[in-house]
């Protein structure tokens, strides 16, 4: 577990590091390639699309070949979509790259996380997925000064670097001995699985979090855009939020192993209905830029107590774990695409206000679900 940890949480941080490199490059790529909200929302989503799309495969992948050899499928495409974003001058190769980028992230997370679960008791489930997400968002913190920094320099030389690392971290992950692969389940388990209440719940509220962080993804460093903010002050602004949120989530991790997962997840039901109320309301950069960091802080206590009652859910009804973040990885990229492409198209037609609404309506509805759940398990 000791060598074993700092190769997950390396894997996660250089992964979402690139991911989220395209906030400060989004304003300057809807300039170069004439991008509209919809374009620049596509862009975006290229990537949990194709999270989405390589999500199922990757758990049969890992249950077929092990988790290390679906890690190391991860990181290959990692470092040549890398390559590819690197010298892409067009909407198209720009997309594939980041499409093709997704693909490896679903690799190398179900690969990556499964791994570590395999490894490690139950009873410190969520404070070691909390553990992982803090490594993310370590990436998430470094991404948008790596974008920044591709403001600068161009995106050769940074984004060359990226497919560098994957080929050391690819290195590292063949000296560790890793479990024998698992025989896949029969798909009529997994639809069972996948139709059940408790793994459709966990997935849902899995998938919501990424919904709302899918469209501030895209709106927010538009909207910072439009008020004057500086590419390199837009990376600015979310790494200081992702810096908050990377803190806490290893803290609502530990605390749903504690206290139960239910507790932190209605916590962050609430608190993000209210930051999606906020977040369209500010006309000022310092204004926009608290509301942000309100907003990750509020999703932080979601991420990780919801994707360890996904794993324990899928456990519960017999079901690998290397399909348990498959279905993880399914959730997130759905709502990351719906949010990101759908959000900044609703954005376009009617205004900002208008997505950032019917998140907050969806929060404010799951939360209410669950406390009549509450009560309906308390009278029984």
């Amino acid at each position: 577990m000791r060598r074993l940890f700092p190769l997950v949480a390396a894997v996660v941080l250089v992964d979402t590091m690139f991911y989220a490199a395209i906030a400060p490059l989004l304003p300057q790529y809807a300039d170069d390639l004439e991008l509209s909200k919809t374009g620049a929302g596509i862009l975006s989503a290229a990537y949990p699309a194709g999270t989405l799309i390589g999500s199922l495969p990757s758990g049969w992948l890992a249950a077929r070949i092990g988790v290390r050899r679906t890690m190391l499928v991860g990181l290959t495409l990692l470092g040549t979509s890398s390559v590819a974003f690197a010298f892409g001058n067009s909407t198209a190769i720009l997309d594939t790259a980041r499409f093709a980028q997704g693909l490896g992230g679903a690799c190398a997370w179900t690969g990556g996380l499964s791994w570590l679960m395999a490894a490690s008791p139950r009873e410190r489930r969520g404070e070691l997925i909390g553990s992982a997400l803090a490594a993310a968002i370590a990436g998430v913190l470094l991404g948008p000064v790596l974008g920044g920094a591709a403001t600068v320099a161009g995106p050769e030389p940074v984004f060359g670097a990226v497919a560098v690392v994957a080929a050391g971290l690819a290195a590292w992950a063949t000296s560790l001995p890793a479990p024998p692969p698992s025989d896949a389940p029969a798909l009529r388990q997994l639809t069972a699985a996948l139709v059940s209440v408790p793994v459709l719940a966990a997935v849902w509220l899995v998938a919501l979090p990424s919904l709302f962080a899918g469209v501030f993804d895209v709106l927010v460093p538009l909207r910072l855009d439009e008020l004057g903010a500086s590419g390199v002050a837009i990376g600015a602004i979310f790494l200081v939020a992702a810096a908050v949120e990377g803190v806490s989530s290893r803290a609502a991790g530990a605390l749903s192993d504690r206290r139960g997962r239910e507790l932190p997840i209605r916590a962050g039901l609430a608190a993000c209905a209210i930051a999606a109320v906020a977040l369209p309301l500010p006309d000022l950069v310092l204004l926009l830029a608290l509301a942000l960091v309100g907003a990750v802080l509020a999703l932080s206590l979601l991420w990780a107590p919801s994707m360890a009652l996904l794993s324990d859910s899928a456990e519960a009804e017999g079901v690998d774990q290397a399909f348990a973040f498959a279905l993880v990885n399914l959730a997130w990229a759905g709502g990351q695409v719906v949010g990101g492409s759908g959000g900044a198209a609703l954005a376009e037609t009617s205004s900002d206000a208008v997505p950032y609404g019917i998140c907050a309506a969806l929060f404010a509805l799951s939360l209410a679900a669950l406390a009549s759940r509450g009560r309906v398990r308390a009278r029984a």
